[in-house]
């Protein structure tokens, strides 16, 4: 056995700790919002305007699977906090807008952090 080996079971890089479903739901709204924009901005201009689809089936298929998990996480943590409906709802629909993700991240999202 090497000296130099890597335990893997004890390590534990800080910047892969997530500590509850809270912060799973903010992870997944920054990439739910980035790939929304990448979406929109780079990937269907270069689609209808310029007649490449490849980005777009890479692109639309990340967003399609992080948009389906920030909705069912916005359900779970807020059924898990208790939040108002008023704010599952708005959690929610901030996915359909651009920036939206973000927004409910800095209004929704980090007030609930600090309750906790």
């Amino acid at each position: 056995m090497s000296a130099n080996r890597v335990n893997l079971r004890q390590f534990n890089p800080g910047f892969l700790m997530i500590k509850d479903n809270l912060s799973v739901l903010r992870i997944l709204a920054i990439l739910e919002g980035v790939s929304y924009l990448l979406l929109f901005g780079l990937s269907m201009p270069l689609k209808y305007i310029w007649k490449i689809t490849e980005p777009n089936m890479v692109i639309g298929m990340a967003h399609g699977v992080l948009f389906l998990a920030y909705c069912l996480w916005v359900l779970i943590v807020g059924l898990q906090k208790k939040w108002s409906t008023r704010n599952i709802l708005l959690a929610g629909f901030a996915s359909l807008v651009p920036f939206g993700t973000f927004v409910a991240d800095a209004k929704i999202f980090k007030p609930a952090r600090a309750e906790a």
